[in-house]
């Protein structure tokens, strides 16, 4: 299996909120084609479906499709994206089915800068839109998180706090302010094996009087340690009361929690 990023289908759009006067996030990483078979897990790590990933270039972009499949239960994840003069995400969407019937599509339209959500509720769907303020260039959704984390990557292990702006749906979208931070070092059990990799943290910084309606989880990336690849997200599924789950690269075998090797430092 090629060893690529893959992220969870998680209905976040991300945009990177940076001074104005700063420069764009730099992208020298260009992705191409490749092919890959994640899985998607309980916290506990009982396998809930099997996934497929696909990417692929097409006209100039980017393409992005992931899929999970297990038992009734289907998810579909979407994205496209420019990779040159700078990384900047054009669209992204999130749909899932049980029985092949619609149950919850979020959509995200950076270039017109709407985000859109339809959710059954239980007799209907149910429909929202609206407009959300993201700079093209630093706005991010779903798998486009994992591009922007491998790029800020260095600036982050330096110590670095980067925020950013979340565009979440519950199932209305909302916009949030999060914040990206490194947390050391871990052993992540997966497919029978010990890999070494580094943990990021995104935190929501939701309102205080939001908090009293609303329950925001952080999420956990681990990326590989160089060449640098998606390893492991833990984290709600796609809207923040969904249970927390649990995206490996690879599948098969037991997947074990993550234990910390160190907190502080490097040791490249």
């Amino acid at each position: 299996m090629t060893s690529r990023p893959f992220l969870r289908p998680v209905a976040v759009a991300l945009a990177v909120m940076l001074p104005l006067s700063a420069a764009a996030i730099e992208w020298n990483a260009y992705e191409g084609a490749t092919r890959g078979f994640p899985v998607l897990r309980d916290q506990s790590g009982k396998k809930i479906a099997d996934g497929d990933f696909a990417q692929w270039t097409q006209n100039g972009r980017l393409h992005v499709k992931i899929t999970y499949t297990g038992g009734s239960r289907r998810i579909v994840e979407q994205a496209v994206f420019l990779q040159r003069p700078e990384l900047t995400q054009e669209a992204w969407s999130l749909r899932e089915l049980h029985d092949g019937k619609l149950q919850r599509l979020f959509e995200v339209n950076f270039a017109k800068g709407i985000a859109t959500a339809t959710k059954h509720n239980g007799e209907a769907l149910e429909e929202w839109s609206d407009d959300v303020n993201v700079e093209p260039g630093r706005a991010f959704a779903g798998f486009g998180f994992s591009l922007a984390i491998k790029a800020l990557r260095p600036r982050l292990i330096r110590g670095e706090h980067v925020k950013l702006q979340a565009v979440g749906f519950s199932p209305k979208p909302r916009v949030v302010t999060v914040e990206l931070s490194y947390a050391g070092v871990d052993r992540v059990q997966m497919s029978g094996r010990t890999i070494r990799a580094d943990r990021f943290i995104v935190h929501p910084k939701v309102p205080l009087i939001a908090r009293l309606f609303v329950d925001v989880p952080d999420a956990q990336i681990w990326l590989t340690t160089p060449p640098v690849t998606f390893l492991r997200m833990e984290g709600p599924l796609a809207e923040p009361n969904d249970p927390p789950a649990r995206i490996d690269l690879l599948p098969g075998g037991p997947s074990g929690p993550a234990t910390p090797v160190s907190t502080t430092g490097r040791r490249d």
